[in-house]
């Protein structure tokens, strides 16, 4: 596919130098002004909701499809949900949510144009409530506060306040939860659409199909962290399907990478993907990305031999750069969305805090804790108070990983400590601390404090990126994490949707 076409549906690739539809970026008001699981107004708000929407009252009420958007009101922005094309901005309403716009794509057949639009939308909405799932991770996992003039339950529900529980049909699940699956069926779209393509040739359809595997691979991880033990549908169809259990989830998801893998190993890629896959953009490199998410997988399902090979297969690099990875990309182009996890240092009103243990336990001068800066003045809300903000994404620009060589780093220490190879572990740890201004590791190499030594460089290295919960739970070790109230709880799982 051409590149100007990618770049009008994602607005991230602007050296190509296409124009783009115009489109109005995401509104700051936070999604969870209702209860996104039922289409009804927050209970929060008290009062059922008036008959007709009021358009500009931070609640979804009347016939809006949104907060404040679609159903006579303004048109709604990617990723809000929708019932009709005309609810969208980009006339794109696909399955209650809208999508990115259409291309014409001129120079292409109509098949090859619904597929690099899929690829295109399959991309994007990857991006959709990223915000609210690494919210929601961090302050169960006691990386951070989420202090909200809108949404009580960030200090409530997610750290389990007094009588507060996880609901199953609050923002906090529903959301996350919905997008992830949305983006699944667009992945299950692509893949049948590709497979039924008489037109295109084979190595084109594996390319379409090795995509559209490892994305619904990723999404399905995702969900599967916040349910866990709760198992997951693995069926992305519906939701009438039978729930698989953790661990037939796992080998699902695993399934599918390695399916992917042996497609891109005689695929060709014919569309394009944004910047946020520079280096993964043909079908060896895509394989790289495909191998690194297997090796987080394997990991999970605690099968460390495999997650060494597939990390030797990745774009491990034990010398690279930790930066080096795949990533969600955002922008300030018209229409293209923002990253919604920035809020501008000293703020007040909507905020994100770290939480006071992280500056309490880092090592003296690690450079990591710039990802926690000063306030000049500290923030309170419901009995919780923290003196840093989050500065982990310093602008609405700013990308959010999906899986990058850090946390590979991690993983191969992690791996060569369970596979009696402490010396490697070391190694691959100082790389980490070197780089960080922590000197080498000088304790230990006994394989209980080297997890103890493991676990901490993750907890630093990959702050505010959604692994911290996720860590210390597979490890038994939620325990571990403060209580900052009386009768506050630690969640080890969310309760999967109601619907």
């Amino acid at each position: 596919m051409a590149c100007a076409a990618l770049v009008s549906v994602l607005s991230l690739l602007a050296a190509c130098g296409s124009s783009e539809t115009p489109m109005t970026p995401l509104p700051d008001a936070e999604a969870p002004g209702v209860d996104a699981g039922t289409g009804d107004v927050d209970a929060a708000n008290g009062d059922g909701g008036p008959a007709l929407a009021k358009c500009d009252d931070g609640v979804r009420n009347g016939q809006e499809t949104d907060v404040d958007c679609g159903g006579g009101c303004v048109p709604c922005a990617q990723c809000m949900r929708c019932k009709v094309a005309a609810d969208c901005e980009t006339s794109q309403c696909a399955d209650g949510t809208c999508g990115p716009a259409f291309q014409a794509l001129p120079a292409l057949d109509p098949v090859r144009r619904a597929l690099d639009n899929l690829v295109a939308t399959i991309e994007s909405g990857m991006r959709c409530d990223m915000d609210i799932y690494i919210d929601v991770v961090s302050v169960v996992g006691r990386e951070s506060y989420r202090f909200s003039e809108k949404e009580a339950a960030y200090t409530s529900d997610l750290l389990g306040s007094g009588t507060s529980v996880l609901k199953s049909n609050a923002f906090y699940i529903v959301r996350p939860w919905e997008s992830r699956y949305w983006v699944a069926r667009r992945a299950g779209e692509l893949q049948e659409k590709a497979a039924d393509a008489a037109a295109i040739p084979e190595p084109e359809k594996r390319g379409f199909i090795a995509f559209a595997r490892t994305t619904m691979a990723y999404q399905l991880l995702l969900n599967l962290n916040l349910s866990d033990t709760n198992g997951l549908r693995d069926d992305v169809s519906g939701a009438g399907q039978p729930i698989e259990e953790k661990n037939e989830a796992l080998s699902h998801i695993a399934g599918l990478l390695d399916d992917a893998s042996g497609d891109l190993s005689t695929a060709s890629f014919s569309f394009s993907l944004s910047s946020g896959f520079e280096g993964f953009t043909t079908p060896a490199g895509f394989l790289k990305f495909n191998r690194a998410l297997a090796a987080r997988v394997a990991a999970y399902r605690q099968l460390w031999p495999e997650a060494l090979a597939f990390l030797n297969e990745s774009f491990f690099d034990l010398n690279g750069a930790p930066s080096v990875g795949a990533y969600h990309r955002f922008s300030d182009e018209p229409g293209d969305l923002r990253n919604r996890l920035f809020v501008p240092q000293n703020s007040i009103g909507e905020l994100r805090i770290a939480h006071p243990s992280f500056a309490a336990d880092a090592a003296p001068f690690d450079a990591r804790m710039a990802k926690a800066t000063l306030r000049t003045a500290a923030a309170s809300q419901a009995g919780l108070t923290g003196n840093r903000d989050v500065w982990r994404y310093t602008s609405a620009t700013a990308p959010i990983p999906i899986i990058r060589n850090e946390e590979l780093l991690l993983l191969y220490a992690e791996a060569k400590v369970h596979t009696s190879g402490s010396p490697d572990a070391v190694v691959a740890i100082n790389r980490i601390r070197l780089a960080n201004n922590v000197p080498a590791y000088a304790g230990a190499v006994t394989e209980s404090a080297l997890f103890n030594e493991i676990l901490n460089q993750r907890r630093y290295s990959l702050f505010f990126e959604g692994h911290r919960w996720v860590d210390l739970r597979r490890y038994g070790r939620l325990n571990e994490l403060p209580l900052d109230r009386p009768g506050d709880d630690v969640w080890p799982a969310f309760p999967m949707p109601a619907k």
